[in-house]
């Protein structure tokens, strides 16, 4: 056997050949000549060694410089992580010199009828005659992954590609994703003049595709339609957008939006259909990365409003606000009224009449998302009672996705508070510097207004300043200096709640109620019954500060500008909530003057007219309003952790992992094992 075919056997057999086969001892050699190696030889030894120096030369020569180092490390949160890190490389490049070939077009295809009564009528075979070399020119874009940072804006319309194309110029600039531009019109425009004419220059960073079919200009709508399906599968194939943007307007072509639409149950793609205006309108969609951008179709949010039982105007006026605002390119919220046992006339009279979803939005289903709760019992409300009929009012489908805005009926709302929403949610939950620090676990909610008081409801709340090491990135063109910040107390008037920490409330108030029915009175810890928040707030408020300060949770407080520009709370006829109003309660603070809400495109509202500001240059308070660092927080909440598990007791019972928080669960606060 040679010495070659000695690689492939294995330990085993090599030792049963060295015991059965020694070899014989030869005698000594006394003398030794070097052997000579034949020419032919020497010479393929040295064209080897030629080819192997070349082939790493050429491969140390083309290594990519534009690829960052990929960091396998478990995500965790990093308070001062830069978003540029997350960043898309550098735009991939066409290769001029040796480009890609397309497939060939049939020899004999179909040609069209050349009788002009009869144009638009050609139905021949589909075939893509220059899509082929800018879809194989992206890999660099990593498209073979189905999660990659590749968005698309596609259209058929030279309108609509007029309307889409500054927004991906804008969306191209920020360098969060890699934006491609795909054109799939009947009109035989080059790319170069659709470029021109609209004033696209490279500064854009946009990828264009010719996704147009041959002879488009003769060809049938039912055709094109075809080739939109066609040209979309193979840009699928190559590219895996996480976002598709079309222009949802009349101006669109429908042959295209039907193909558009239809193609999402085939291929898995988020299609968003842009409203008309969409520039204007959806500006601060171009600020959102490739990740925020899928997630697009999926959040849902419910809108939860409990009515008193007097103040008819101002829950009339909230409706009416509601009514008013700017949901487009958005899934309609569903909206939840708990009413009381009397329902005052004038409440009565105008939910007879009240639509919803509102008559200016698109419905085609017909589909109501509305509903009423009337409360039974004629007896006022005591503080479980209020908090049960609070939460029982959402329970999220889809917790990640699915969250609550819980309105007082003293808000009125501007026309574009969901759009801030919207931002925000996609911002703070969804986008990949939010996924890779994990925003989302610290996150409890998200106010669209700003306190007037602390939790004490006497001592007039003072904003805190702008960190200094983000003064630059708050600098705007308002003269107001006010920051966005994050506030471990939470807010009743109009904030919108995470689904999984709601899960967790749930949870948390259901344990409490359980310790609190079966202890007496009089053995219950002071822990459980005393309070950190005024009655002028609702009892349920006092459950969500125990989780916050608990978790270490916190939530978002816009800016003075922003505030203004989002929502305005109306104390002027503001009541007692219904479980306090027995108590008398110590005036408050005098009331401001009024505030009327801002107009204006919401990325007008954003810090410095940009996207919204990282956690990390946020000022962060404590529940009381004392401004604090993270690891003070973190301080605080191992310390209000110890207080809740003395109270409960039975916490020396259990492992150390048994007292470790598990999500949507606050079983180790109160030392369970269910």
């Amino acid at each position: 056997m040679g010495a070659g075919s000695s690689f492939f056997l294995s330990n085993e057999d090599m030792g049963k050949k060295d015991d059965d086969h020694k070899p014989t001892r030869l005698p000594p050699i006394r003398t030794w000549n070097a052997a000579r190696v034949p020419p032919r030889k020497s010479l393929k030894r040295l064209f080897i060694a030629f080819v192997v120096c070349a082939a790493i030369y050429l491969f140390i020569k083309n290594i990519p410089t534009d690829v960052g180092v990929h960091d396998r490390r478990r995500p965790v949160y990093t308070h001062n992580l830069d978003n540029e890190l997350l960043e898309p490389q550098s735009m991939p490049r066409l290769k001029p010199i040796e480009p890609i070939q397309p497939p060939k077009t049939p020899a004999k295809s179909k040609s069209p009828p050349s009788d002009p009564s009869t144009d638009n009528l050609y139905d021949g075979p589909v075939v893509f005659p220059d899509l082929a070399v800018s879809l194989q020119a992206i890999y660099s874009t990593r498209g073979s992954y189905a999660k990659n940072k590749n968005v698309l804006f596609a259209a058929s319309s030279l309108k609509s590609a007029a309307a889409l194309l500054p927004l991906a110029c804008q969306m191209g600039m920020e360098l969060r994703s890699y934006v491609h531009f795909a054109l799939m019109s009947k009109s035989e425009i080059s790319l170069d003049e659709l470029r021109s004419v609209n004033g696209i220059d490279d500064s854009c960073k946009i990828i264009f595709h010719d996704a147009r079919p041959n002879l488009a200009a003769s060809s049938t709508n039912t055709r094109l339609g075809t080739g939109v399906a066609r040209a979309m599968f193979h840009i699928n194939s190559y590219m895996h957008p996480q976002a598709v943007l079309v222009d949802g307007s009349e101006a669109e072509e429908g042959y295209f939006l039907d193909a558009m639409r239809s193609q999402t149950s085939e291929i898995p793609f988020n299609l968003i259909d842009l409203p008309e205006k969409g520039r204007k309108r959806l500006g601060w969609i171009t600020k959102l990365d490739s990740s925020a951008l899928a997630a697009w179709n999926k959040v849902r949010i419910d809108i939860v409003i409990h009515a008193p039982p007097d103040g008819a105007g101002n829950l009339m006026r909230l409706l009416k606000s509601l009514s008013a605002a700017d949901y487009s390119a958005c899934a309609i919220p569903h909206l939840t009224i708990e009413l009381p046992n009397k329902l005052d006339p004038h409440t009565e009279n105008f939910l007879e009449n009240f639509q919803w979803p509102p008559a200016l939005v698109g419905n085609p289903t017909g589909i109501r998302q509305f509903t009423l709760r009337h409360r039974i019992s004629r007896s006022t409300m005591t503080e479980e009672e209020s908090s049960i009929r609070l939460l029982e009012s959402f329970w999220p489908v889809d917790p990640h996705y699915s969250h609550v805005l819980v309105l007082s009926p003293q808000a009125q709302l501007s026309p574009r508070f969901f759009h801030y929403l919207k931002y925000s949610v996609l911002q703070y939950s969804e986008s990949a510097t939010a996924v890779y620090q994990e925003w989302d676990s610290r996150l409890l909610g998200i106010s669209l207004d700003l306190p007037s008081t602390y939790l004490n409801g006497t001592t007039a709340f003072e904003p805190p300043a702008p960190k200094k090491k983000g003064a630059d990135k708050q600098t705007s063109s308002h003269s107001d200096s006010s920051t966005p910040f994050l506030w471990q107390s939470p807010n009743s008037n109009a904030v919108l709640y995470m689904g999984p920490k709601w899960i967790e409330l749930h949870d948390m108030v259901s344990r409490l109620l359980a310790i609190q029915h079966k202890t007496p009175a009089d053995s219950l810890p002071a822990f459980f019954s005393e309070k950190s928040i005024s009655k002028r707030y609702p009892s349920w408020l006092e459950h969500a500060l125990k989780l916050s300060r608990a978790r270490g949770y916190w939530t978002i407080y816009p800016s003075k500008f922003m505030a203004s520009s989002l929502a305005v709370i109306h104390n002027e006829l503001s009541s007692s909530p219904e479980e306090y109003r027995s108590e008398e309660l110590p005036d408050g603070p005098a009331d401001a003057s009024e505030i009327s809400l801002a107009s204006g495109p919401l990325l007008e509202s954003l810090p410095a007219g940009d996207f919204m500001a990282s956690f990390s240059d946020m000022p962060l308070l404590l529940w009381d309003g004392t401004e604090t660092t993270l690891r003070d927080l973190d301080d605080e909440a191992v310390k209000y952790t110890e207080e809740f598990h003395r109270a409960v007791g039975g916490c020396d019972q259990l492992e150390a992992d048994e007292l470790m928080s598990r999500p949507k669960s606050t079983r180790d606060l109160f030392c369970s094992k269910d």
